[in-house]
């Protein structure tokens, strides 16, 4: 048996005490890899950085313990039948894939701080909390007795995170008969009725593409916060988000905020967590798992999350399209699109994929995988005289590939469209997925099947229209990021401090001293700490284009009909 003890002494210290007790230990040396990443952030997270004073016991004495790799530990256990392995763990970071300790709870991803055992991690697992008698516990695990915790094996084990306080919330709604918990720590006031139904809504949308679901129930782990945050990250029967402040949870804007993200998770269960990248089949948590289908796997989920909320009629129409011009602005605001593909994008999530980077590097996985999902989605629809669509897509990788646990490949996903497309989309891959080729002209083709159009207008935000460059929003107006070939580019840089325009000082008043349309622009900044001043000219060019989607006046009845067959609303 292999079982974790999880207690602390001064939980405002932050520090969660760990044992791990071997048993039934016939091997000479045991190693122990602690996982250098988790599922759903698919670069390196260096946990072991936040482990403390690693030891190992064997018959009350002491045994060698020597660490071999940045998060490898090896054991001299020379047969002993039991081993104990003490360290601490320092759980102070509050997001989705992060642990958390305090006075109020423990919330714990177990990825972050659990050691497997190689050669036994398809082993049971066992995890004995002692947390005050009071405490529940928010967890897809079974709690085979009062604060413990089993796992069928370590990937279980590291796939469910846990919530453990006395101020938990729950309610519950069911689907299908399947039940659906909605856990919610922290300081709010949720409308359990308004929830419940438009969580209904769209689980019931989403089972409908796929027909079953993976698991027998489904737990929703929610932290709302006093502070504005947002994250979420998927598990095989549950999800962490992150949200915030908690005083605003029921406000429109954050409460849209709170149905995507539960809705992007959700659907997350079934794509990427059975259906999954071949290079994935199983994980390896102690390297990097390259794969170039992020566009599959995050993509198509960020486009299905608001899409379902559209088609369960949690959002209006309008609703939705308020959102995909956000993916669309976010798409556009920089160039990156022009130099890597969504595919090299994905491969590189394990060099950079999670900051900025340099400027227009790469593209975001997430916002193009799910602006070429809606392009698919729709060509397919036309393609196919309204016969097939994306879901049916989803529906046969879940058949063939997440009900069987056959990792697809690139090649698996690209024939796969073809069968339901009936012709080759070669150049839909060529173009968009492993190139680079602008999507506007594809995309505005593919809504006009729907009544629906792309629309391109001028940036009204002067600095970025006229002269192609971003400042900061608060505080000192330093730049941001500037357009490939504008006026900016051949004289202003990134982090240049803004001073003053034609000798006034610049004060959270760009806009307006733009506005006046001055005869000449001379603008003074610092550089580097030293003070320079340059002049700028419009070329007749706008840059940084806003584009949105919008219903076109001219529609024909059977765009109306593809267009309510798509979202399920009349047009």
């Amino acid at each position: 048996m292999i079982a974790y003890h999880l207690s602390y002494s001064n939980p405002l210290t932050h520090y969660l005490d760990i044992t791990l007790t071997i048993s039934e230990n016939t091997a000479q040396e045991v190693y122990l890899q602690l996982p250098a990443w988790r599922p759903g952030r698919y670069e390196l997270q260096h946990f072991a950085q936040k482990l403390r004073a690693v030891t190992s016991s064997a018959n009350g004495q002491s045994i060698t313990t020597s660490k071999i790799t940045k998060d490898r530990w090896l054991v001299q256990a020379n047969g002993a039948a039991t081993i104990e392995i003490k360290y601490s763990f320092y759980a102070r970071q509050m997001d989705g894939g992060g642990s958390w300790l305090d006075e109020e709870q423990l919330y714990l991803n177990p990825i972050n701080c659990l050691m497997a055992v190689e050669g036994r991690e398809h082993e049971p697992y066992f995890i004995k909390l002692a947390i005050p008698e009071n405490w529940q516990i928010a967890c897809g695990l079974q709690e085979t007795e009062k604060h413990t915790l089993q796992a069928a094996s370590f990937d279980e084990l590291v796939d469910s995170p846990f919530i453990a306080s006395a101020s938990l919330k729950k309610e519950m709604y069911e689907v299908n008969g399947i039940p659906f918990y909605i856990w919610i720590q922290g300081d709010c006031q949720p409308d359990w009725d308004k929830i419940k139904h438009d969580f209904t809504a769209f689980t019931k949308e989403q089972l409908e593409v796929f027909g079953d679901f993976p698991v027998q129930k489904y737990h929703y782990l929610n932290e709302i916060l006093p502070y504005r945050t947002y994250h979420g990250v998927e598990h095989s029967n549950s999800t962490v988000i992150t949200l915030g402040p908690g005083e605003l949870l029921m406000a429109p804007s954050l409460y849209k905020e709170f149905l995507g993200v539960s809705s992007h998770e959700l659907f997350h269960t079934w794509n990427i967590k059975k259906i999954r990248p071949a290079e994935m089949t199983p994980y390896n948590f102690a390297q990097e798992n390259y794969f170039k289908t992020g566009y599959v796997a995050e993509g198509i989920t960020t486009y299905y999350g608001d899409y379902m909320l559209a088609r369960a009629g949690v959002f209006t129409a309008q609703q939705y399209f308020d959102e995909l011009n956000t993916t669309l602005q976010r798409y556009f605001a920089d160039y990156s699109r022009n130099n890597l593909s969504v595919a090299d994008s994905s491969f590189d999530l394990w060099l950079d994929g999670y900051k900025p980077g340099i400027p227009d590097r790469k593209v975001s996985i997430y916002i193009k995988g799910a602006l070429t999902a809606l392009l698919l989605d729709l060509q397919l629809r036309q393609q196919t005289s309204r016969n097939a669509s994306l879901d049916t897509i989803m529906r046969l990788l879940w058949e063939r590939f997440g009900k069987t646990g056959k990792g697809y490949t690139e090649a698996d996903y690209a024939k796969l469209v073809d069968e339901v497309a009936g012709i080759s989309f070669a150049s839909y891959f060529d173009q968009y997925i492993n190139g680079t080729a602008p999507i506007e002209q594809a995309l505005d083709e593919a809504l006009y099947f729907v009544g629906c159009t792309l629309k391109k207008s001028e940036n009204p935000i002067i600095n970025e229209g006229k002269y192609g460059f971003k400042v900061t929003s608060e505080g000192a107006a330093k730049v941001t990021a500037i357009a490939l070939g504008s006026p900016a580019s051949k004289a202003v840089s990134v982090d240049d401090e803004l001073v003053a325009l034609n000798g006034r000082k610049i004060e959270n008043n760009l806009q307006h001293l733009l506005a006046l349309q001055p005869k000449q622009t001379e603008l003074t900044f610092f550089r580097e700490k030293q003070l320079r001043s340059i002049n700028l000219a419009p070329d007749g060019n706008n840059y940084y284009s806003k584009y949105t989607i919008e219903k076109r006046n001219d529609t024909t009845e059977e765009q109306k009909k593809s267009f309510k067959q798509w979202l399920k609303q009349e047009f």
